[in-house]
């Protein structure tokens, strides 16, 4: 079966753009064939589940990735202005999903736009920050050989971290679980 779709393409639904998560041919006895096909809302990353024969005609929305630097946050809403264009754009925290608390004022992140306005931001899965203050090892938990103590990281986000982290370190964290991952040496 020739199926229209890739994974990650963006697709116009209903008024609401989507970007393609996944999809999977199903047979079921004699009857045809159906697609399956995951979405995830671009607006505020609510996942959503229709089938092919529900989306066509399919509505392709042509999408590009672009740097931006993030300038600061301005009420419920957070202020980037595009590296080559000088022009700010204000996004939410849904387009933020759940991104927002590793922002760091003057850094560059990229940005997607779909019909000329920033869509979501496009966080990496690993982030570098700097630990601004630690926990003595008194405070830690866990078992003998995996003690871990809490670390109050440059943006303010709170993680726990390994005995030998101090102060001043830098260290990888993973924006989707919010865990430690590491030491940048």
């Amino acid at each position: 079966m020739n199926i229209p779709l890739k994974r990650g393409m963006l697709i116009r639904h209903q008024g609401h753009i989507y970007a393609v998560t996944d999809f999977q041919e199903r047979r079921t006895g004699k009857q045809r064939p159906t697609v399956h096909v995951s979405l995830r809302d671009v607006r505020d990353g609510h996942p959503v589940d229709r089938t092919l024969a529900d989306l066509e005609p399919i509505d392709e929305v042509a999408h590009a990735l672009r740097p931006m630097q993030y300038l600061y946050p301005k009420g419920d809403e957070f202020v980037f202005m595009d590296s080559e264009t000088f022009e700010e754009f204000a996004l939410t925290a849904a387009q933020l999903h759940g991104g927002e608390s590793f922002l760091k004022e003057g850094e560059e992140y990229r940005v997607l736009f779909a019909d000329g306005r920033p869509l979501s931001l496009d966080m990496p899965d690993v982030i570098r920050l700097q630990v601004r203050e630690t926990a003595p090892p008194a405070h830690s938990v866990g078992a003998a050989s995996s003690v871990m103590k809490e670390a109050t990281l440059e943006n303010g986000l709170t993680v726990r971290v390994p005995l030998f982290i101090k102060m001043g370190d830098t260290i990888r964290v993973d924006t989707r679980s919010k865990a430690y991952l590491g030491k940048e040496t």
